[in-house]
């Protein structure tokens, strides 16, 4: 079989598309005939080795977490799952997968759902990771209420995007940064405030809201403080939060670890059956050009980038 591997870290370059043996199952597994797989910003970041302190690969790696695809076989533990299922979920590495931009893969039971009936493997394949952050931040972090006021960083993102329609659906008030380019695409998600981050500053602009989800960081982080009302709460995806600016200006402060589970996958399934959430894709590369698909997720592409496996 064929997977996308690194022997190394650095840049799109060190990909290589070989020919490997297929992985052999645990009792806690299910083996997965992968039709299509996405990437992820954490993809690139652990290939370029920004993550190896955390996450530290043992060579050669097969690359990629979220994926769509068929049930080949389960584990004697798995009760959930039987060959033929129609899955999505997460077969990283680092989430005891043998990794996702494969033909076959290994994945958790407990890190896949049955994938939604109403979409393609592509689009599901799109999902896993954005989508499970999406639906663990809103609703279990923020609890969000209709009426409440969030603003979504990055709203043309891969979370972003999901983010956006979600929040709009619990009947929450929306504003988003995004670039010039991205603000119809954002609007006609639905969100009822777009701020152009290339000409304006969020902070001098927005107050008194209940919560901020920032896909971004760094400075971004911090400045959103100023945004929050007493109370508030902001949910990073890039790390912890400063403690100190959530004391000072009386909110909480929360660094999500996401976890893309059974339960956040089937709650997200719902949302797209019902037609709540539509994962937007940005572009679609065959297995063999993996470098090129790496090299877009650079540019800060609108949606996802999709793998197409089988």
């Amino acid at each position: 079989m064929k997977a996308v591997q690194i022997t190394t870290y650095g840049g799109p370059d060190i990909l290589q598309v070989n020919t490997i043996e297929k992985p052999s199952i645990q009792d806690n597994q299910v083996l997965v005939e992968i039709k299509a797989a996405g990437l992820n910003p954490i993809d690139v970041k652990l290939t370029a080795g920004f993550l190896k302190q955390m996450i530290p690969l043992q060579f050669p790696a097969t690359v990629g977490g979220d994926f769509a695809g068929v049930v080949l076989e389960v584990g004697s533990d798995v009760h959930t799952f039987a060959k033929g299922d129609e899955v999505y979920g997460q077969a990283a590495v680092y989430n005891g997968g043998s990794g996702a931009f494969a033909e076959i893969a290994t994945a958790q039971a407990e890190k896949i759902a049955k994938k939604p009936q109403t979409i393609s493997f592509e689009q599901a394949a799109a999902l896993p990771v954005v989508g499970a952050s999406a639906v663990q931040a809103l609703e279990e972090h923020f609890k969000l209420q209709k009426g409440q006021k969030i603003l979504i960083h990055g709203g043309a993102g891969g979370i972003g995007h999901i983010a956006i329609q979600i929040a709009k659906h619990l009947g929450a008030y929306v504003a988003t940064t995004v670039s010039t380019k991205n603000i119809a695409f954002v609007k006609q998600l639905g969100a009822d405030e777009v701020i152009d981050y290339t000409n304006h500053q969020f902070d001098e602009i927005l107050k008194d809201f209940d919560a901020v989800y920032d896909t971004v960081g760094g400075e971004t982080t911090n400045k959103s403080f100023t945004v929050l009302k007493k109370g508030g709460i902001l949910v990073s995806m890039l790390g912890e939060p400063n403690q100190e600016l959530s004391k000072q200006y009386a909110v909480i402060g929360i660094g999500q670890r996401t976890n893309t589970n059974t339960t956040h996958l089937n709650r997200l399934a719902e949302f797209v059956d019902q037609k709540i959430v539509t994962v937007h894709i940005d572009s679609v590369f065959p297995l063999e050009k993996a470098k090129e698909a790496f090299e877009k997720q650079n540019t800060n592409p609108q949606g996802k980038i999709i793998l197409q496996i089988k």
